[in-house]
């Protein structure tokens, strides 16, 4: 067959705002799915699933939103195969300036008995639900959810419906992370082969990473023709989340020469945007993690450090300043200027304004005050709590009494809505003090569901970043703080997950609740 599109250009389409989010747990705020769209459109990524419109009024409106201000990525939207998911999904991402309806139905047997429907009655909803989007939107994506364990022939009738039906994108899933690379790459040079128009249209592939195959799959699907990955910053997503953004763009890069194809992604980018989704989403970085994990540029082996000092290609298939990091680590203490600070942040991703440095550098001073050395690590840690958006409520004093004799108690001063509020607390541990004094100050019936700590470097005085997840009523909320006492980061994070919880409880109903706090 002949193919009528360019072969090398692989496009990449993000669904860490939609697949991502649906993490348990990994719900962002309005504004944080703003933040990283922007970054998303930034990076270079072609397509942005912002969302999913018909689930939530909190989704429509991010989808509005984010396609309304995104200035260069198609903007799309998912719907299931109801023409009500469609209408809404429309009416979400209409206003950008470059529009995809993404809209889907289960085809495999499991799939196909959900809805109690024939093949002939699927294949019927198939043509009216994909007619109706491409009446409504000239840029049309459908996908055959478990695609991997649908029948080939009926695969096959269906994928030909959609492109009849006028879908210009077929997506491909792996939805639950069955198949494996050679079964990827033949099922879409299957579908290439068989399918009259497939010549006409972007096949794309979706997979999961339940196996751990999911980045192999997706680029497997590519090498038999597949121009389109869809994939979520740090491979976030369901169960085992889905094909790394980082993963197979750094494949397509360093391996260019068994898969020369071609990506628009800045590279350069993409370590300063998995700490931010990592930030927000609560979801930390697996230290091995591929491409973006702490480690994956790190060396304690004696023979890779003597390789490392020799030539650093001995051991590294790539540039750490390919992704955004810098060379080596510059020491940075508490004799170094802001000067030195600025350029540090600069090679780290962060252009600062003279207000934000100096806000930034008083509290790198007070770090370094309490650290011998500063490294990139804390000082993204730093970048990452300072660019959090302050809610109404902030830690100004905390002290704890610990030790083996119970009680422990906190002595707490909780700034809200700039008023300053002193409490004393016991709980069984200092964490549990803190937490119990904000408690006081903020009665809440929202359940911890998460507390996780990590340390961002080595030694005694390494800094924790430390998240928490609130469950209340069915909301989810996540916040996160890194300071070198945990106790202190502990205390932030909690402050700063109910400070989501406000934003949340006041987009449902109008009340302040903390104009009640006395």
């Amino acid at each position: 067959m002949t193919d009528k599109r360019p072969d090398n250009r692989v496009l990449i389409f993000d669904t860490t705002l939609r697949d991502g989010e649906q993490s348990p747990g990994a719900t962002m705020t309005h504004d944080e799915k703003l933040e990283i769209a922007e970054l998303l459109d930034e990076m270079g990524v072609d397509i942005i699933e912002a969302g999913f419109p018909i689930a939530s009024e909190g989704d429509f409106e991010a989808v509005s939103a984010i396609a309304r201000q995104t200035r260069n990525a198609v903007i799309c939207g998912l719907a299931r195969a109801q023409f009500k998911d469609i209408d809404r999904c429309w009416e979400a991402v209409r206003h950008a300036k470059r529009p995809r309806i993404h809209t889907f139905i289960g085809t495999s047997p499991l799939h196909r008995a959900i809805p109690n429907l024939t093949m002939d009655e699927m294949a019927d909803r198939i043509h009216e639900t994909v007619s109706h989007a491409r009446n409504l939107c000239d840029n049309v994506q459908w996908s055959p959810m478990d695609a991997t364990r649908t029948e080939h022939d009926y695969l096959c009738r269906v994928v030909e419906i959609a492109i009849r039906a006028g879908a210009t994108t077929i997506n491909i899933p792996d939805t639950v992370g069955y198949t494996a690379p050679r079964e990827s790459a033949d099922l879409i040079r299957m579908l290439r082969e068989r399918v009259p128009g497939a010549d006409g249209i972007v096949f794309a592939t979706h997979c999961h990473n339940d196996l751990g195959m999911a980045t192999a799959n997706a680029l497997a699907a590519v090498a038999a023709g597949a121009r389109q990955i869809e994939c979520t910053i740090n491979g976030l997503g369901e169960r085992a989340g889905n094909t790394a953004l980082e993963e197979v763009v750094m494949a397509l890069k360093v391996r260019h020469d068994i898969m020369p194809y071609t990506t628009g992604i800045d590279t350069t980018k993409i370590m300063n945007l998995s700490r931010r989704v990592a930030a927000v989403s609560g979801f930390p970085v697996q230290f091995n993690k591929a491409i973006v994990g702490k480690n994956a540029f790190a060396h304690e082996s004696g023979i890779h450090q003597d390789g490392m000092l020799k030539n650093a290609q001995t051991f590294e298939i790539m540039r750490p300043e390919d992704v955004g990091l810098s060379a080596s680590n510059l020491v940075m203490g508490k004799h170094s200027g802001r000067a030195a600070l600025r350029d540090k942040l600069r090679q780290l991703g962060y252009e600062l304004a003279d207000n934000q440095l100096n806000d930034v550098f008083v509290r790198f001073k007070a770090l370094a005050d309490r650290k011998k050395e500063v490294y990139d690590d804390d000082l993204l840690a730093l970048m990452t709590d300072s660019t959090s958006a302050e809610g109404q409520m902030q830690v100004k004093f905390l002290r704890v009494i610990c030790g083996t004799e119970a009680p422990q108690s906190a002595d707490l001063i909780l700034t809200i809505n700039g008023v300053d509020h002193h409490v004393t607390a016991e709980g069984d541990g200092p964490v549990d003090a803190a937490f119990n004094a904000v408690k006081k100050l903020f009665p809440h019936s929202a359940r911890l569901a998460l507390y996780q700590v990590h340390a961002v470097t080595e030694g005694t005085d390494a800094q924790a970043t430390v998240s928490v997840r609130l469950e209340e009523g069915g909301k989810i909320v996540t916040g996160q703080s890194s300071d070198t006492d945990t106790v202190v980061a502990s205390a932030k994070a909690y402050v700063n997950a109910l400070n989501n919880l406000v934003v949340r409880r006041e987009k449902t109903k109008p009340a302040d609740e903390l104009k009640s706090v006395s």
